[in-house]
């Protein structure tokens, strides 16, 4: 694929339970993807100078945090949610770290891990927590909150819609009728102007007569789409 709006680079810093929080059962997104997933949206939207992202299946909010790490000065505000509690947990830390005081936080965290330990690692994240702590020009505004995407959701009047949908053995989705019915609740809360990127594994098919496709590419195991409503 080719990249347009993400150079290649090392990105060491963002990777999970580095600064950002992980665990085993926390989803992970490729770094450069998420940004260039953005970047194509926002060329949706050259109109707004700062849009409101939403993630209606954000796991940890890895993908978010780091989209908000990366191209905060066009983000307004990020909202997430989840149907899972400790997803939600997770991703209220890690959304954190897109403010001054989460940063400090994490510092502290880091710095009582490497006194206690030693361990070199840690003295590593912390240079990587100095150097996202210069990306930061100021704090972005989050929302996380439980919701089943599959559902009704609250009306959080998103600009970009970014989420990389379950698959495999989730016992909470089922296959292409939850999609369904998720692009069917994410239309509801959409205006006409909001731009929907999905991704998904390349076995899910993204069907919808609500909504129209812009873009289409695929990466790796995934493939992403750029949709708009029908109107």
């Amino acid at each position: 694929m080719e990249y347009r709006y993400s150079p290649a680079g090392n990105f060491e810093d963002y990777a999970s339970g580095r600064v950002l929080y992980g665990g085993r059962s926390v989803p992970n997104f490729p770094v450069r993807l998420i940004v260039e997933i953005f970047g194509r949206a926002r060329e949706l939207l050259k109109d707004r100078e700062r849009l409101r992202v939403y993630d209606p299946c954000c796991g940890g909010a890895y993908a978010l945090t780091v989209l908000g790490l990366l191209c905060g000065s066009s983000v307004e505000k990020i909202c997430a949610s989840d149907i899972s509690p400790d997803m939600l947990g997770i991703a209220e830390k890690n959304l954190g770290l897109l403010t001054r005081a989460g940063l400090d936080k994490r510092q502290a965290e880091l710095e009582q891990s490497l006194a206690a330990s030693g361990k070199s690692s840690y003295a590593d994240a912390l240079r990587s927590l100095e150097r996202l702590r210069g990306n930061l020009t100021r704090d972005i505004g989050t929302e996380v909150f439980a919701a089943d995407c599959t559902g009704p959701l609250p009306e959080v009047e998103p600009d970009v819609i970014i989420t990389d949908v379950p698959y495999g053995n989730l016992a909470q989705w089922q296959g292409e009728d939850a999609l369904h019915a998720m692009l069917g609740r994410l239309w509801e809360i959409s205006s006409d102007s909001t731009v929907l990127a999905v991704c998904a594994d390349k076995s899910q098919k993204i069907r919808s007569d609500q909504w129209i496709r812009i873009e289409k590419q695929n990466v790796g195991k995934r493939r992403f789409e750029l949709l708009r409503k029908a109107i």
